[in-house]
């Protein structure tokens, strides 16, 4: 075989050099002509998900047309004969004719003369078969059979090149095509679109999302629930040199205690019953990005004392776990609570409150920009139209007016809510602001005392209510319509997209009782 070196390493050159199967074959085929009397070259592979051999590249050192590029389709009993066949790593010499006989569905249709056919295989796994077409029958000796061997496995790793591509690409378009998803749900063009607001309302906010998202510093981002801290969070991201980078969100108040380690940190297989494998936790998720934590003030004292950690130098161990590991991550905070105030009452550690407020921002509450509060609402009219697949509406003037005589201790998302239930109200053809709002109208309720004063509290605008009697009277709402239910799906903590334990602590400070709107039993 010595004599044959300099051709076989010529072959794996070509193999290795182009991704494409179809070019290596191209450039393969008239080397291999120059030693082995072969006028055709033909590499399929096994389709091992729906039973079928594809011929992927057909290589030509003759002047004949080549044959086209066919799938065979057999019954599973020839399928499985094929793949057994190359699990073997046989080679085989014969007829056209013969061959098909032992092996049905082995070769493509329209070959003539005599053919070499071995399997291809990657770590002993059956990937494809390469064919070598001889014009005439008895062409081939011992000695191409010998060669053959050979060549199986450059072939084997260009097959495989070319599978890692279309891999790759089908990963890409779907990437690709989730992109497009979101960005028309989200009524976008591009996911750098400016922030709705960017140069009123929210003009200082994002004068110093400028100053923060060149640098890694953690940020701290404050406001109401609703105010819109993801979209900021998201700016500071997209601003960074980060944003090629991952960027995960997670929502603090919704871990589970006894899983907040093993979620943010990971956790090893068999560090405690359910852990039936190795399992990365955000921080090693979002490695080279950002990662939101939403809800900080949700967090238990333990998880407090490991954030710390891996803020102060990047390092954490996996539950379970003996080995130190790092991560390089930008982190952005947000609540909604006084984590000042939480400080002094002992519930948020002090030096966390340092580590995690470098940089503070501010999110102000949507009832102190009215200014917005138009183009927001012609925004969502837009996104609601494309989610409800009706013709565009914007609001007409006199909604606007009654947008922004409206308190919103929903903020942001409750505008975006409103907008969506007006577009449905108005089948289409128009949106009912006023409706939607609930303007004039009483709600029907159990307890027709609590009903009345909730629907009476707002709907007469000659003066604006204060923000707890507003934010009182929204979880009233709620409380009417998921009829005293609290958690779970059909929940007034589900219905306000708020955490359960939050919103029982907004009640208690607000004296909401939720029992009022249970439905009184039939005596």
């Amino acid at each position: 075989m010595r004599k044959f070196m300099p051709l076989l390493l010529e072959i794996w050159r070509e193999a290795c050099r182009h991704i494409e199967i179809s070019e290596s074959v191209d450039r393969i085929t008239p080397v291999l002509a120059q030693r082995v009397p072969v006028n055709r070259v033909v590499v399929r592979r096994l389709d091992l998900q729906r039973g079928g051999v594809e011929t992927v590249a057909v290589g030509q050192a003759a002047s004949d047309t080549a044959a086209e590029r066919t799938r065979s389709e057999g019954t599973g009993e020839q399928f499985e004969g094929v793949v057994n066949w190359c699990r073997r790593g046989e080679v085989l010499r014969g007829p056209v004719g013969e061959v098909e006989g032992f092996l049905p569905g082995l070769l493509p249709a329209g070959l003539e003369g005599e053919v070499l056919a071995g399997g291809l295989r990657i770590d002993a796994e059956p990937v494809g078969v390469l064919i070598l077409v001889g014009g005439t029958v008895g062409i081939f000796r011992g000695e191409h059979e010998s060669i053959m061997r050979t060549l199986l496995e450059p072939f084997a790793i260009a097959l495989e090149n070319d599978h890692q591509l279309r891999e790759l690409t089908r990963l890409r378009e779907a990437a690709e095509a989730d992109r497009r998803s979101l960005l028309s749900r989200l009524g976008r063009q591009d996911i750098s679109d400016s922030v709705v607001g960017a140069e009123t309302g929210l003009r200082g906010v994002l004068e110093r999302v400028e100053l923060v998202a060149h640098s890694d510093v953690p940020v701290l981002i404050l406001g109401e629930t609703g105010s819109g801290k993801e979209v900021v969070a998201r700016a500071i991201h997209n601003r960074s040199r980060r944003s090629g980078g991952p960027f995960l969100r997670v929502n603090c108040g919704a871990l589970p205690p006894e899983l907040i380690d093993s979620e943010l940190f990971g956790h090893e297989r068999g560090s405690f019953t359910g852990a039936v494998a190795m399992r990365k936790g955000w921080f090693e998720r979002a490695d080279g990005g950002t990662l939101f934590l939403d809800e900080m003030g949700e967090l238990p004292a333990a998880a407090q004392v490991r954030l710390l950690r891996i803020l102060q130098d990047g390092s954490y161990e996996r539950v379970g776990g003996q080995r130190q590991l790092h991560v390089d991550v930008r982190v952005v905070a947000a609540t909604n609570r006084d984590l000042h105030q939480m400080v002094a009452d002992g519930l948020f550690r002090e030096d966390l409150w340092y580590r995690i407020a470098v940089f503070p921002i501010r999110i102000p509450p949507l009832r102190e920009r009215i200014e917005d509060i138009p183009a927001l609402a012609a925004h969502f009219a837009l996104r609601a139209a494309q989610r409800l697949g009706t013709p565009s509406l914007v609001p007409a003037p006199e909604d606007n007016n009654l947008l922004v005589a409206y308190p919103w201790p929903g903020n942001v998302r409750e505008l975006a809510a409103v907008i969506e239930r007006a577009a449905i109200l108005g089948n289409g053809h128009r949106l009912e602001v006023a409706k939607a709002l609930g303007v004039g109208m009483s709600l029907p309720s159990p307890r027709a005392a609590v009903a009345g004063e909730s629907a009476t509290r707002w709907s007469h605008r000659g003066e604006l209510a204060t923000l707890d009697a507003a934010m009182k009277t929204h979880i009233e709402q709620a409380l009417l319509r998921t009829r005293g239910r609290i958690e779970g799906p059909h929940g007034a903590a589900r219905l306000l997209d708020i955490n359960p334990h939050t919103l029982r602590a907004r009640m208690r400070k607000l004296q909401v009782d939720w029992s009022h709107f249970r439905p009184l039993e039939a005596s």
